[in-house]
């Protein structure tokens, strides 16, 4: 799967891949890259969560995203960026219920991570199956790291992370704020 989805990023041509994953309690869910059609899905997404957990994702408040946030977080750069959502069937519909990405940094060997999962799909194990899709393909990338900067009071992040093997440090530059840093070259994700 990791081979066919490097292969298609950046390819308009190339469809891209979905595949199906089941969560702990057994729900399956469909992981797929973030496509440009998906604006409106990622809207209700970011609308529907909790003010904390949309807090904990963009590191401030934020009711409804704006057009540009919305375009930007839909239509990665695919030679430095990647988004995987995951989506369930809600009716006729597929509903997002999470999102991992990652962006490099312009020294081409860092990448900044985050992860968002819809609050009542939690403690499922969604954010560790997103975020290894997301490691492995940084790894075969040839990124050296991924970080995420998150807030100190993210319990939940900061348990994902260490099971995920990153390490932790207060943000030099706030206080509020801790940096999770993982080394891709040595690695071996939770």
């Amino acid at each position: 799967m990791i081979a066919t989805i490097l292969r298609s990023a950046g390819n308009p041509d190339d469809a891209a891949p979905e595949w199906k994953e089941k969560l702990r309690d057994g729900t399956s869910v469909l992981i797929r890259p973030i496509a440009a059609g998906d604006t409106a899905i990622e809207r209700e997404f970011i609308e529907r969560l909790s003010p904390q957990s949309r807090r904990y994702r963009f590191l401030g408040e934020i009711a409804t995203p704006s057009r540009a946030l919305l375009d930007r977080l839909t239509h990665p750069d695919p030679a430095h960026e990647a988004a995987f959502v995951a989506l369930i069937a809600d009716g006729a519909h597929k509903r997002e219920i999470g999102v991992a990405r990652y962006c490099a940094d312009r020294d081409e060997h860092n990448c900044e991570c985050a992860v968002v999962v819809a609050d009542e799909w939690q403690g499922k194990g969604l954010a560790t199956l997103l975020m290894r899709h997301l490691i492995e393909i940084a790894r075969q990338r040839g990124y050296r790291r991924l970080y995420s900067i998150d807030a100190r009071d993210n319990e939940s992040m900061h348990t994902l992370a260490d099971f995920l093997g990153f390490e932790r440090q207060t943000d030099p530059n706030d206080s509020t704020q801790v940096l999770h840093r993982l080394d891709l070259n040595t690695a071996t994700s939770g």
